[in-house]
């Protein structure tokens, strides 16, 4: 077994593989968002305290990838990626054995680190696949765990809703377990002699600063924004990552390397990375919301919302297509710009017009075609302005921002719905300040790529 999993396999089934990997791991972190309502009710807590169901997996997947990057870097990619599986496999399977609250977030929590694998998928695909297919493949990968979200909120809805909440997370289990067989069988170790170094200490100061930061951000409408304890994590959080900037820049062996992630070519998807999660956690969050609110919504049930997301995941891998024609007829720099204007629009379009589910399946559709445009575009723009030994940690780096932006995004459109006085007039207010805030990273964007390469 040792020897076959130093020999590369076929391309076909590690393609396969690798696809089962992103987007596996992304359907069983999305047991979240549709089930929160139902672990309430089935656990007898707060919806704001069965949120934790979801915030304690994106938290996990912030906090991991840079670890989980660096870790995988070089000749522990291999163990590391089946690591992760196991951590997921057995996370799914406390999640399900209904013992309690308690454990179910604990299982949630470990579910989140297969997220942080996503990065080391990337840096597979760039060692063992030939230059020719490495384009559509990064492309196909990177928009996987946008898809499979996408596949993730009906499916698991439509589970829980019949079968229950356990059976969504057995379900979960056994989809861990089987990708888990394939990584075993089809992975490759990594040809890199060189073992890289963990920033231990660098590790510790991002993580505690980001749980801070991402505490406050999604808890602050429960404990209240002006609490001293909402304030203190927020200032902490942010005094700890200003902390590890520094330590980061003078260190020789850093966790992430921040100068990497800011030369030309690589600081604009990374800008996009944190803007393009947070608009479709926006989009994905409210359209949730707003589908199954009786009051001022549509008053439809947890599996009509859910299926309302399926444009959105089909459309996603349709954009991808686009994305790879439109880079080869306009040229890659263009691709990004296209995806925030169509993204754009989703939101934009949906904030004005919801009154139907036709509607709200049109502009979800738009959201994925926008979605899959940005997000399979930001490794095949990142990739050429990084070492290959780098890879791992460069792409880690650009996740850590997506799913920072997934956190906001998520827990910052629902306070903003209440603080612009909540129903359907803060709804609408909230798309359209989410679509600024896009529009904004996407000029930003524009500016930092250099003239040259536009």
């Amino acid at each position: 077994m040792a020897q076959e999993a130093t020999r590369p396999p076929r391309h076909g089934i590690l393609l396969f593989t690798l696809g089962l990997l992103t987007t596996i791991t992304a359907i069983v972190s999305s047991l979240g968002a549709p089930l929160i309502p139902a672990i309430a009710d089935d656990f007898d807590i707060a919806i704001t305290q069965a949120q934790w169901a979801l915030t304690a997996t994106l938290l996990t997947a912030a906090v991991a990838t840079p670890i989980v990057g660096r870790l995988g870097a070089g000749p522990l990619r291999r163990p590391t990626i089946l690591a992760g599986l196991v951590i997921v496999t057995i996370g799914s399977i406390l999640s399900a054995v209904e013992v309690g609250f308690v454990v179910m977030v604990v299982g949630r929590t470990m579910q989140g680190v297969g997220l942080a694998l996503v990065p080391l998928a990337l840096a597979v695909a760039r060692e063992v696949l030939p230059a020719s297919r490495l384009p559509s493949a990064v492309s196909m990968l990177s928009v996987a765990v946008v898809a499979g979200a996408g596949l993730g909120y009906p499916l698991t809805a439509t589970v829980a809703q019949y079968l229950g909440v356990s059976v969504a997370y057995w379900m979960g289990a056994a989809l861990s377990a089987f990708t888990l067989v394939m990584a075993l069988r089809f992975i490759p170790a990594s040809t890199a002699a060189t073992r890289m170094r963990v920033d231990w200490w660098g590790a510790l100061l991002l993580s505690l600063g980001m749980v801070g930061v991402l505490l406050a951000v999604s808890q602050g409408d429960h404990w209240g924004w002006a609490s001293a304890l909402t304030i203190g994590l927020a200032v902490a959080g942010v005094l700890l990552v200003v902390v590890f900037v520094i330590w980061t820049l003078r260190s020789s062996h850093p966790l992430v390397d921040l100068r990497l992630s800011v030369r030309p070519g690589v600081a604009a998807p990374n800008l996009i990375a944190f803007g393009a999660g947070l608009a479709m956690y926006t989009l994905l969050t409210l359209t949730i919301v707003m589908v199954q609110n009786e009051e001022w919504g549509l008053g439809r049930s947890i599996i009509m919302a859910g299926l309302t997301l399926l444009p959105y995941s089909i459309m996603s891998v349709t954009g991808s297509r686009f994305a790879l024609a439109a880079a080869r007829r306009l040229g890659p720099r263009i691709i990004l710009p296209i995806g925030c204007a169509v993204f754009i629009c989703s939101t934009v379009g949906l904030a004005l017009s919801h009154s139907s589910i036709v509607w709200v399946l049109i502009w979800t559709g738009v959201g994925g075609l926008g979605s899959g445009f940005t997000f399979s575009s930001l490794a095949v723009l990142i990739v050429p302005h990084i070492p290959q030994e780098e890879t791992g940690s460069a792409m880690a780096f650009n996740t850590v921002l997506r799913y920072l932006g997934f956190c906001v995004g998520s827990a910052a459109s629902v306070a903003l719905v209440a603080v612009y006085g909540g129903g359907d007039h803060g709804f609408v207010l909230t798309l359209l300040t989410m679509s600024s805030v896009f529009a904004l990273a996407g000029v930003g964007a524009w500016i930092l790529t250099p003239r040259e390469v536009r």
